[in-house]
């Protein structure tokens, strides 16, 4: 199966360019659609909490820290859902395709992949130059931010896949994973410091294996401080099995996944 990819890698790479072009070709704006989107986003939450409702980090009292905040979690959440949703519709979408021309199937969902990690360093380029507008320089643990995109991708592209499967068989799936990324964005200190939860129900959020990861996005971001390596554990041996995972798991159900379609 690998040996397939590595054969396929100019198609794959082909493919990438193909879908950032496609998605936007006729709009006048294009690619910065990518990035306007999660940057309007952050900055509607940041204009309504921090202004509105008088919002505020408890540790840090500068007056652009909770946009900054914001900004770094969304940026993390919108890697995370952008490589899980497309990866999980992906086998759907492009059924056609895949009845009239040969190749390795899995290089859809990477082809996903890449083209969504392309368009979040445009995302990330982008947020650089509203900090630099704030005021804002980040530290030297932005050299820990690679590590980050690494394991939301892998944890993003793994579950995308299993459930990719999963939909092509059940329809119902990518409802239900809709509703449920809806409660895990709220689950996930992106728009709220951990430190607030309350404490019997702190262990919820704490489980979740992006709380760390979106951590690991602000300390390198805004707080210019090195997460805990022990923190890190649970995402990325969660991330390393789901990839594993969907490997066997799409190897398995390959033969039959055309018969469905």
């Amino acid at each position: 199966m690998f040996e397939s990819l590595w054969r396929y890698r100019h198609f794959i790479s082909s493919s990438i360019k193909g879908d950032l072009q496609g998605r936007f070709v006729r709009s006048r704006f294009g690619g910065l659609w990518f990035i306007l989107h999660p940057l309007a986003q952050a900055l509607i939450f940041s204009l309504v909490l921090s202004e509105v409702l008088k919002a505020k980090l408890p540790e840090n009292d500068t007056p652009a820290a909770y946009p900054i905040y914001l900004l770094s979690g969304m940026a993390a959440w919108t890697l995370f859902s952008d490589i899980l949703t497309r990866s999980m519709n992906v086998f759907i979408e492009q059924a056609p395709i895949m009845k009239k021309i040969a190749f390795p199937r899995l290089c859809l969902p990477i082809i996903v992949g890449g083209s969504t990690l392309i368009t979040h360093f445009f995302l990330l380029a982008a947020i650089f130059v509203i900090f630099i507008f704030f005021g804002h320089a980040p530290g030297v643990t932005l050299i820990l931010l690679p590590l980050g995109v690494l394991l939301i991708a892998a944890l993003g592209f793994g579950l995308g896949v299993i459930l990719g499967v999963i939909n092509v068989f059940i329809r119902d799936t990518a409802q239900v994973i809709t509703i449920a990324l809806q409660l895990l964005y709220w689950m996930t200190p992106i728009i709220y410091p951990i430190n607030i939860v309350p404490e019997q129900y702190r262990f919820i959020v704490e489980l979740n294996p992006l709380t760390p990861l979106i951590g690991l996005y602000q300390d390198a971001l805004l707080f210019d401080r090195w997460p805990d390596p022990a923190t890190l554990i649970w995402p990325t041996m969660l991330g390393i099995s789901c990839v594993a995972f969907a490997f066997v798991f799409f190897r398995r159900a390959s033969p039959e996944l055309l018969d469905v379609l």
